[in-house]
């Protein structure tokens, strides 16, 4: 019972957890401001696309609008009536508006979103409704309305919208517990959507940004939650060390662009030398390099550690009656189309409402005066006499109205003046009459088929405001960008064998190399342990270290050679692997686990190059052959836990080296991914060729600049690249182009002499132009000629490009191809010609390729070592 009465006690004195309930006004208050901040702030409705003070501004626009520019100031006050907010919120969602270039024309400095300056001050700058925004968001006709928050006005609950409006401005914002980011789309694309939807075709949306820029939408997912969408700057080489950035990823300026770049630079990511922003009516950053840096791998560097990619998550919430609603942009313009066509017969069925009444007045005002009721009434004297008399008069002749005369019919017809009625022509009034009738049987035809006054309609919005709306941003599929590989040394890592440390702050130990502070480094150690770490400030391995690089992940083209000592007397192996992937800081054994074991040779080959050694065993007992030699070439490559094969049960007293070796790697077999625009060795794309250490790239632009490089992944390619190909440095170069200074077309052939370095092979004269290019080796060419007035047009005629000129040097003229005028010059079928085949060296072990870089051939530790 004491017991029992303690643990009593103790469970009374630990604190108690208690729960307070929220009731009166605390209980109703963040559920009303939530509500509030969703559907009167930040999210717009899906009816007009329009959030509340976007719909206000619009609103107040209509009100004064006159046809001329109104300070945005004025227009701010006036909105206050609608918004009960401050001025600084409507002047702000104003000059966002103004700068989407679709509703408002705008006058005077409304700022850059290139840059990010803001817009002058609102008592400076001047707005008014552009007719694009007068055709299709008013109507007041068909607009339902509301008391404002003041009740001293009315506003509209929606604004009869007749366009996909928010998808084509795009809407983002923040409420309580949600928000939404709705991407801007083309114009012109969201119009022909809308058309095909009407057609019952599929159709299929995707962002179109002002900024331009290159996107991929892969994982749009429709503008719904979850979806990704890449957005990447334009970037290309201007020259060998300088590049030019064009255009802005969707949601960055050229200000923040720049703070991104210097800091990668302050950080060791990139270098940069020099950075100029040029950017006025379009965007021009200049990028100034170090000498001697890849332009290339610097493009990539800028995606992977700059502003000049990010990835944007949009999110498709609006509000439908009140609640919000979360869905995907297809799903926004079928609503918005449909809508359309509703709002679009409201339209018609008023216009015909008015029409149909101005038909019955005006028959009935010719009844009344072709007929002289008006007469009957000069002898009544009361007015309900004269209405009688009217309406009597009227009965024998209105048969064919499709109503009822109502007394404020007759109303209207004693307050036509005796100057109309004495002046009244019959023919006139049937004329009118006649008039209205066909606009009555034109708008009930395009009452029975809506669907297609719907697609008349937004073809007439096409053509009227489309010009000039083209999609400015590039749809591409990215590659990704492997920060290791681009990033820049910019750290040097040592090493201390002996104790087993590696870092970079082991300055008094061994330079290894520079390395990068996100690198992997591999270090193997001489009991046959090896690890793969993080580039760090000092880290142990173990001791007795006999390699340390820089980690390659899925590097199959590195191959390691091992020959160990099984436990301390045991057998001695041989063996040779890759290391493709691993778990970072764990610890691997590369002998077969006996305590005990020591490594006897280790070589690592960038190249996959199998040596000769000479195997030396001690002299013990009766064995008879103490010294023979292995080649590395004949070991099979397998996996790092692989045993290996037995190379003697005897002691060996040492390993030597006998005769370095060559690549036991077939050549790389090379693709190009148009998608992409970019080379790859996993089979997508076409198949460009298979490439040694010392083969390279022969590329050709159509503005007349060949180059020959060696390939590697990172490379970028110009719009303009007509010829990508394997270069055969024996095989010449065929080329007919317009002379624009002499204005003749020109035929040469030409060898590439200088390696490696870009050339021009036409004229620099700017009217000067490529023609055709081939790189085959014996090309034929047809001429068309031009028809001369008074002559009959020259046939057509073949030339044969190797009997027609000698090759030459690539800056010769070339000879003059015809004197004639020339419509157009077309590259034929080639004539046959065995080419000279290319000779490999015997191919001994194939391993699947997984990069190319010129980087294979580094300094890390290449050399084998010897115990």
């Amino acid at each position: 019972m004491i017991e029992n009465g303690d643990d009593l006690i103790n469970e009374q004195d630990e604190p108690q957890e208690t729960i307070t309930r929220v009731t009166g006004m605390y209980k109703d208050w963040f559920l009303d401001y939530a509500s509030y901040v969703i559907l009167e702030r930040a999210v717009p409705a899906i009816e007009d696309g329009f959030k509340p003070v976007q719909r206000r501004i619009m609103h107040s626009m209509k009100d004064l609008d006159d046809g001329r520019y109104n300070k945005v100031a004025n227009i701010v006050g006036h909105t206050m009536q609608y918004h009960p907010h401050g001025d600084a919120s409507i002047a702000d969602a104003m000059v966002q508006i103004g700068q989407k270039d679709l509703l408002i024309d705008t006058q005077g400095n409304w700022g850059n979103i290139l840059t990010g300056d803001r817009a002058a001050a609102s008592r400076y700058i001047e707005a008014r409704i552009s007719k694009f925004g007068l055709d299709v968001v008013y109507n007041p006709k068909i607009t339902e309305w509301q008391a404002s928050y003041d009740g001293r006005r009315k506003e509209p609950v929606n604004l009869p919208v007749m366009f996909p409006l928010l998808l084509a401005q795009g809407g983002e914002g923040i409420a309580v517990g949600l928000s939404t980011k709705i991407l801007p789309h083309n114009f012109i694309e969201l119009i022909e959507a809308s058309i095909k939807h009407l057609q019952g075709k599929r159709f299929t949306i995707l962002p179109d940004f002002p900024t331009a820029g290159i996107a991929d939408f892969s994982n749009y997912n429709d503008g719904l939650r979850g979806g990704k969408v890449r957005v990447r700057a334009k970037v290309s080489q201007l020259d060998k060390n300088t590049l030019v950035i064009t255009e802005l990823p969707f949601g960055t300026t050229t200000s923040s662009l720049i703070d991104s770049i210097l800091k990668a630079n302050d950080k060791g990511k990139i270098k940069v030398k020099k950075i100029e922003d040029n950017t006025a009516a379009e965007v021009e950053i200049l990028v100034h390099l170090p000498t001697g840096l890849s332009p290339d791998k610097t493009i990539d560097a800028l995606y992977a550690f700059t502003s000049c990619e990010s990835s944007i998550s949009p999110l498709g919430c609006v509000i439908e009656d009140n609640k919000p609603l979360f869905v995907g942009v297809t799903e926004m313009l079928r609503r918005s189309t449909d809508n359309t066509v509703q709002l679009l017969k409201q339209e018609l069925e008023i216009k015909l409402g008015e029409f149909e009444e101005q038909w019955h007045f005006a028959s009935l005002e010719r009844i009344f005066i072709e007929n002289r009721i008006y007469r009957d009434i000069e002898e009544e004297e009361t007015w309900e006499g004269v209405i009688s008399a009217i309406d009597k008069g009227l009965q024998p002749h209105i048969k064919h109205l499709k109503r009822a005369v109502t007394e404020e019919d007759i109303v209207r017809l004693t307050e036509i003046r005796i100057k109309r009625i004495s002046k009244f022509d019959i023919d006139k009034a049937q004329q009118k009459i006649d008039a209205l009738e066909d606009q009555i049987a034109e708008i009930k035809h395009h009452l029975a088929n809506l669907i297609d006054y719907a697609i008349a309609y937004f073809t007439r919005l096409k053509k009227e405001y489309g010009e000039g709306r083209e999609r400015k941003t590039e749809i591409r599929v990215f590659d990704d960008v492997d920060a290791t590989k681009v990033v820049i040394r910019n750290t040097k890592l040592y090493v201390n064998r002996a104790e087993g440390f590696i870092g970079t702050s082991l300055r008094r130990d061994e330079y290894i190399g520079d390395c990068s502070d996100i690198d992997d480094i591999i270090v193997f150690t001489k009991s046959g342990k090896m690890m793969v770490t993080k580039v760090d400030s000092k880290t142990f391995i173990g001791k007795d270290i006999i390699h340390v690089a820089v980690f390659k992940k899925k590097d199959k083209r590195t191959i390691y050679n091992f020959i160990y000592r099984d436990g301390r007397g045991g057998p001695s192996y041989i063996k040779r692997f890759a290391v493709t992937s691993v778990t970072r800081d764990r610890e691997y054994d590369l002998t077969n686990g006996t305590k005990g074991s020591d490594g006897l040779y280790f070589s690592a080959n960038p190249n996959g190059e199998a040596e000769v050694v000479t195997i030396l065993l001690r002299q013990a007992g009766s064995i008879k052959k103490l010294k023979w030699d292995i080649d590395f070439a004949d070991i099979l490559i397998k996996g790092r836990a692989s045993k290996g094969n037995l190379v003697t049960k005897y002691p060996v007293k040492r390993v030597e080296l006998k005769e370095k070796g060559v690549s036991t790697l077939k050549p790389r077999k090379i693709w190009f991914d148009d998608t992409v625009q970019r080379l790859n060795v996993d089979g997508r794309g076409e198949l460009i060729g298979e490439f040694r250490g010392e083969d390279k790239l022969l590329i050709i632009s159509q503005s007349g600049i060949l180059k020959t490089v060696t390939p590697e992944v990172t490379m970028h390619f110009d719009n303009d690249m007509i010829v990508m190909e394997k270069w055969q440095p024996k095989k010449p170069i065929s080329v007919i182009y317009f002379n624009g200074e002499k204005e003749l077309y020109y035929v040469k052939r030409f060898l590439i002499e200088n390696e490696g370095k870009e050339e021009t092979f036409i004229p620099e004269d700017p009217n000067s132009q490529l023609e055709i290019v081939s790189t085959d080796w014996r090309p034929m060419a047809e001429v068309v000629f031009a028809k001369e007035r008074g002559k009959d047009r020259k046939e057509n005629l073949e030339v044969n490009l190797e009997e027609f000129i000698a090759v030459k040097g690539i800056s010769a003229l070339g000879n003059q191809l015809t004197k004639d005028k020339v419509n157009q010059v077309n590259l034929l079928d080639s004539l046959p010609y065995e080419s000279p085949e290319e000779v490999h060296a015997e191919d001994l072990e194939v391993i699947d390729e997984t990069e190319v870089s010129s980087e294979d051939k580094h300094n890390d530790d290449s050399q084998p070592t010897l115990f």
